[in-house]
């Protein structure tokens, strides 16, 4: 058997991010035996962990506790995880936090990127984390930028859905079809749960991106009623040699 081409890379914001807007993406890929990398910028220890706050508990311990289950969340989906710990609420960028996606880039070689959509008036770390990850996309293409590792090429970046897809001018451009890794991705999101209000959210938002898939896709395929989906925006064009 020959090894699958190219590797997933999702830039995260926090540590749950990933798995409420991403995780039937990278079970599918883990599922195809491609490399799946989460990289999460910070623990969401400050602004997504109410709930441990309010339990008493300490910086630290809250840290602790979002990185396991972040951990958890990743194993579930067949993934690889790196936390780069740099203060969430709010997420600042600098040079160095910039260096260190950038090594993650040459290091994954990514054949694709998933991350946050550059606009969220809720929350400033997720334009924040999107801002950063297409920057240190764009140095880690530079054959003179001074990483380890080769130049990058140009992988596509996805946008995923936000959780007030409206307000952040978020149009579902694809409609990625999960059904089958949906019970994946549940499994995953029942790993946090500092944020457990969450959880029925996401699998409803699923249900509805598949009712839109199959009204896309049309009647041939044969989709099942249980359709699940994930929705994302391109950022940059497709290239294609075929209009389909």
């Amino acid at each position: 058997m020959t090894e699958p081409e190219g590797a997933l890379l999702v830039v995260s914001a926090h540590a749950g991010d990933f798995v409420w807007r991403a995780a039937g993406a990278i079970a599918l890929a883990a599922e195809r035996g491609q490399r799946a990398k989460v990289l999460c910028l910070t623990y969401g220890e400050r602004g997504e962990s109410a709930r441990a706050w309010r339990e008493g508990k300490s910086l630290e311990q809250i840290k602790a506790q979002r990185r396991e289950e972040a951990e958890n969340a990743a194993a579930a989906l067949g993934a690889e995880i790196e936390f780069l710990d740099a203060g969430d609420y709010p997420l600042r960028q600098t040079d160095e936090l910039v260096d260190r996606i950038v090594r993650v880039y040459r290091e994954v070689d990514p054949t694709v990127v998933l991350t946050h959509p550059l606009t969220d008036p809720y929350n400033g770390d997720h334009p924040a984390a999107a801002r950063m990850a297409l920057e240190a996309r764009v140095l880690a293409q530079a054959i003179g930028y001074p990483a380890p590792g080769e130049p990058l090429g140009a992988p596509p970046v996805f946008f995923f859905e936000p959780h007030q897809p409206e307000m952040c001018d978020f149009k579902p451009q694809v409609l990625l079809d999960i059904t089958s890794v949906f019970e994946r991705k549940r499994r995953a999101m029942e790993c946090l749960p500092a944020q457990q209000h969450m959880w029925d959210y996401y699998t409803d938002l699923a249900k509805r991106r598949g009712v839109q898939l199959k009204r896309n896709a049309g009647p041939n395929l044969g989709l099942p009623h249980d359709t699940r989906a994930e929705a994302y925006m391109r950022l940059y064009p497709q290239v294609t040699g075929e209009l389909s």
